[in-house]
């Protein structure tokens, strides 16, 4: 089997509607993936006032995140625990650092991006029913009709 037909063949018989809610999930986190890059390597220090805990608590997205797009990739249902697991705690983080440390009053862009980290967590963990029965178990085995739900 060459590495495109194994690639297809993971996600054969997979409805497109759980196709696009992990590829959609997948992409989101291969973009928080490039916004943490950017923001660590931007000049100054990347979280000035913020607590050691809360400031490597965001500095390990950079390696969380691309894994968490690996794991949805490649169609497990690991991925989509990680993923939740990630996005809960990264509004619980965000919310703390938003309105617990910060001063501001009124909209703020992180308060904004926070709105947004809360409700992809919720819709991960609302989507979950429907899209975890389509995920593959780890270690994975074979992959075909066999190992669709209901088969």
């Amino acid at each position: 089997m060459t590495t495109t037909s194994a690639r297809t063949a993971r996600w054969d018989g997979v409805p497109r509607r759980v196709r696009l809610a992990v590829g959609s999930a997948a992409a989101v986190f291969v973009y928080g993936t490039v916004v943490h890059i950017v923001h660590l390597s931007a000049p100054g220090e990347p979280y000035p006032g913020m607590p050691g805990w809360l400031a490597a608590s965001f500095a390990s997205l950079v390696a969380l995140d691309p894994l968490v797009a690996g794991l949805l990739a490649l169609r497990l249902r690991l991925g989509h625990t990680a993923a939740c697991a990630v996005l809960v705690a990264d509004a619980l983080a965000n919310g703390y650092a938003h309105y617990w440390l910060d001063t501001a009053t009124g909209l703020t862009p992180g308060r904004a991006g926070h709105a947004v980290v809360t409700l992809l967590a919720a819709a991960l963990l609302a989507a979950g029913p429907a899209v975890r029965p389509w995920l593959l178990q780890w270690p994975v085995g074979p992959v075909g009709p066999a190992r669709t739900p209901g088969a």
